[in-house]
């Protein structure tokens, strides 16, 4: 149960499966498809769908790269949150955004694992949030040449360490698109 009162709510947050972030990311059909199987299942459910899309120098509002992955796309009576900042939540209306549909609960999908996701699990987690992160849905490009862990171990130390997260009155959980669910 979320420390947020009045927000019994959950929201998908996609966050950042933009061309220039996901194209070239570890596994990234498999991925992108369960984000879609998870938006499907949000809008049948009633749940809030929030949209997150990243810009900076490399990717510039209205750049081909800023632009989401064809196959998921955004209804226009969902939610778009841009951002310039990892964490999803730093110098966005996220948190109006959350609070305007009742959302206490969280389900987090997109990129990157070790970056933005990790950013935006922590950020939401902290804020009160109880926060599942998708175990097959979130992805990451390949890093090692930087000295980064291959993409398949960054994503599996994320699902590891996501699922021992502790907090008063929060949960943290890790789960498969399979067994999301939206409703209690």
């Amino acid at each position: 149960m979320s420390t947020l009162p009045d927000r019994p709510n959950t929201a998908l947050m996609v966050i950042d499966a933009q061309k220039g972030v996901i194209n070239d990311a570890h596994d990234r059909d498999t991925v992108v498809a369960n984000i879609g199987t998870l938006v499907r299942q949000a809008r049948q459910d009633g749940a809030s769908v929030v949209w997150v899309q990243h810009s900076d120098e490399e990717m510039p509002i209205g750049s081909e790269p800023w632009q989401y992955v064809p196959e998921l796309e955004r209804q226009e009576s969902e939610a778009l949150v841009h951002k310039t900042f990892g964490d999803s939540f730093e110098g966005t209306d996220l948190e109006e955004v959350l609070a305007k549909a009742g959302a206490g609960r969280l389900v987090v999908t997109g990129a990157q694992s070790d970056a933005c996701i990790r950013s935006t699990i922590h950020g939401a987690f902290v804020r009160g949030y109880d926060v599942t992160l998708v175990s097959d849905a979130h992805t990451t490009e390949d890093l090692s040449a930087y000295g980064a862990p291959p993409p398949d171990q960054v994503i599996a130390h994320t699902n590891l360490y996501w699922g021992f997260q502790a907090a008063p009155g929060r949960t943290a959980e890790v789960t498969e698109t399979k067994d999301v669910a939206f409703r209690a």
